[in-house]
């Protein structure tokens, strides 16, 4: 029945994993730590996870609430503005998303210059309108595993950025995590 939460869970591991990259570089060289950072997020992390999160959507249909045209619309709505963010935010950053390494300099400009994260802004929306399309008990699980993985991983990424990248302190004083000030 919960078969989903093996490759969601441990899609959601290898990608907090991947959020090491000054440890591996440290460890093993600066281009095989940008290399185990690769395959940790964009081939087995990402991957997986989005398969857990598809079979979590396919395994159930007892529904927790009814699915009307207006949670349709805003559940359409919210993955079609967090792919939008994704899209601007994966453009602006470049390289850096797929293949950060010790050399990555700040991205403040752009969607960057509203928010520091705005891929996992992006996903976070996008759970949400899952959530919202599917209201059923397996695809919730998997959205609030979601948004605790977003959590964790901005964690971990920001203790590696201030790691690795000068002046990332300010810019987190300056920048909000996940939405931008009103």
């Amino acid at each position: 029945m919960y078969w989903f939460l093996i490759p969601l869970i441990s899609g959601f591991i290898s990608n907090v994993a991947s959020a090491l990259t000054t440890f591996y570089s440290e460890k093993w060289g600066k281009a095989r730590g940008r290399i185990i950072t690769i395959v940790l997020r964009d081939i087995t992390g990402i991957p997986v996870w989005a398969f857990g999160f598809v079979l979590a959507i396919s395994e159930s249909e007892v529904l927790l609430f009814g699915i009307s045209l207006l949670l349709q619309v805003t559940g359409w709505l919210m993955i079609s503005i967090g792919a939008v963010i994704i899209i601007i935010a994966l453009f602006s950053i470049g390289i850096k998303a797929a293949a950060p390494s010790t050399e990555d300099t700040i991205v403040n400009k752009g969607i960057y210059s509203v928010v520091r994260n705005p891929i996992h802004t992006g996903t976070f929306l996008e759970f949400t309108g899952i959530f919202l399309l599917h209201p059923t008990l397996e695809a919730g699980l998997a959205s609030v595993l979601g948004w605790v993985w977003i959590y964790i991983q901005t964690r971990f990424e920001e203790k590696d950025l201030l790691r690795r990248i000068p002046g990332y302190r300010e810019y987190m004083v300056q920048i909000p995590r996940f939405f931008p000030y009103l």
